[in-house]
């Protein structure tokens, strides 16, 4: 096996992880609840590791990353598109081929801020995560991945699970 990133070995580790999961579940002795008096070592060494997958794990998630983790309450991505050079525009930002993530959170004094981050794969994981909802929040970015922050909330956004949920929004 060629050498991986940390973060590819660690995927590759979840991947394996979730295939004894289902493996398990498949034949009906998981629990993500207490075990019970009769499971074996290895049974409830396997639940705990049920328990331990939390979300997908992404390039940027902050399991390996020492920076803080930020809350979202929403992110996108803009690219190439009709309307992708006015949005930029609107966001003061130059177009770039590869496009731009929004990531919607809040200032130090709980001010709606959409940052402008060239965080495209970090975004992907999270938007996959949201997508199950699965709540998952980033580590706060390197002043170099940031383009621009603005005021307010701009351009499109795929609310956090536990945004949509404050909001009342359930499953939306």
């Amino acid at each position: 096996m060629p050498d991986l990133e940390e973060h590819e070995y660690l995927r590759r580790l979840e991947l394996l992880c979730r295939e004894l999961v289902d493996h398990a579940d498949d034949e009906g002795w998981l629990s993500y609840l207490d075990e019970p008096e009769s499971a074996t070592p290895l049974q409830r060494t396997v639940n705990e590791i049920a328990r331990t997958l939390l979300h997908y794990h992404f390039e940027g998630d902050g399991c390996v990353d020492e920076r803080p983790l930020l809350p979202l309450g929403g992110a996108a991505l803009i690219r190439s598109s009709g309307y992708y050079a006015d949005i930029c525009a609107l966001l003061g930002v130059e177009t770039r081929p590869e496009g731009w993530a929004l990531w919607h959170t809040w200032d130090d004094k709980k001010r709606a801020t959409t940052l402008v981050t060239t965080c495209l794969t970090t975004t992907e994981g999270l938007l996959s995560n949201w997508a199950r909802r699965i709540p998952a929040n980033p580590a706060t970015p390197d002043r170099a991945h940031i383009a621009a922050v603005l005021r307010g909330w701009y351009g499109p956004v795929v609310y956090s699970p536990d945004y949509s949920d404050r909001l009342g929004l359930g499953g939306a």
